[in-house]
């Protein structure tokens, strides 16, 4: 008999990413003694998610080409920047309210500018790539190439120091990319290599999930729901905006710039490994998780309304421009993009 568990997780918005982890959380929260008491291997599990992550973005790194065409780098690109200059602009107005920790209590209780920078610096990679395999165009689909150099943590340390915050020693930082860098010259030197490890990055999310999940107290969770559901609506309006208006401005139609207004499934590591790299963001780390596994949800929710709304209205404007009066049908397709992946 088979069970359709993988099916039933691509059915659920970032599901191979937040299943896994609150799976981890409720584990974490009611037995938080299991991974110590069974040690070896089942203990690495449980506590592996920092090496688990750097083997995440090595595989990653060797599907990124060198080869780009110039309108692929030009709108990639702008994509990037559009995407970081909003992380950048939240992150230095709300370091000159809250330090390295978070807010101790009140409704916002365990935003921090880390939660802040870190949910809009990663854009949910295979979500923008459907969705532009649905309603954009397949240029706007390959600009992600140049996109996905935000994966890690590199830019979140990066915007926290623009922001005064602690800085982080240049080992970290260097240490924080270079997987990302030894990844891709290994990928494009051997397209055997690239093809060897790429298809472990899928299977390594819901491990990296289960064991960030581990780290997190499910009574934290509760607490930061509406706050996690508030950021996430933020993170898609705030980013949405700014991407959207660089879409346009680069010749596009708005719709490559709402579909990369979300959050990767990968910014989930992002906290604990900034915390990992300098302690002044320990306290800040676990509750951050929490708010950006949340944006990651929300934001995969959000994005494919707003790109077939975006690419509805697109195409009435080319209707009217060339005598026609309607889009072309949409129904049933929103849906179908849910069952998405969130992860690069």
């Amino acid at each position: 008999m088979q069970i359709p568990i993988k099916a039933s997780l691509d059915r659920i918005p970032g599901g191979t990413m937040v299943v896994p982890l609150f799976i981890g959380a409720t584990v974490h929260t009611f037995w938080p003694g299991t991974g110590e008491y069974f040690g070896s291997f089942t203990g690495a599990l449980f506590t592996g998610a920092l090496p688990l992550t750097a083997a995440f973005f090595l595989c990653l790194g060797t599907t990124l080409e060198f080869k780009s065409t110039g309108q692929i780098l030009v709108k990639g690109g702008s994509l990037l920047a559009a995407k970081l200059i909003s992380a950048a602009v939240v992150g230095v107005i709300a370091a000159q309210f809250l330090d390295e920790a978070p807010i101790a209590s009140g409704m916002f209780a365990g935003l921090s500018v880390l939660a802040l920078v870190a949910s809009m610096n990663d854009t949910n990679g295979t979500m923008f790539i459907t969705l532009m395999q649905q309603f954009g165009r397949p240029k706007d689909a390959a600009a992600y190439g140049v996109m996905s150099i935000e994966s890690g943590p590199f830019f979140t340390m990066v915007t926290l120091g623009v922001a005064g915050l602690a800085a982080f020693p240049w080992q970290a930082m260097l240490g924080a990319v270079l997987p990302m860098i030894v990844g891709p010259i290994i990928g494009n030197l051997d397209r055997g290599i690239r093809d060897w490890l790429a298809p472990v990055c899928p299977g390594l999310i819901p491990i990296i999930a289960f064991a960030l999940g581990n780290t997190i107290d499910l009574g934290a969770v509760w607490k930061a729901g509406l706050l996690g559901l508030g950021l996430g609506v933020f993170v898609f309006l705030w980013t949405g905006l700014l991407l959207v208006l660089v879409d346009r401005f680069t010749g596009g139609t708005g719709v490559a710039g709402i579909a990369a207004a979300t959050t990767a499934g990968n910014a989930v590591t992002v906290p604990a490994i900034v915390a990992g790299a300098n302690p002044a963001y320990a306290a800040a780390a676990p509750p951050a998780t929490v708010l950006v596994a949340a944006c990651v949800v929300v934001t995969a929710v959000l994005a494919p309304f707003g790109t077939a709304f975006m690419a509805r209205r697109a195409a009435k404007n080319a209707g009217k421009h060339d005598g026609g009066d309607s889009a072309p049908p949409l129904s049933g397709r929103v849906g179908a993009l849910q069952a998405g992946g969130t992860a690069k």
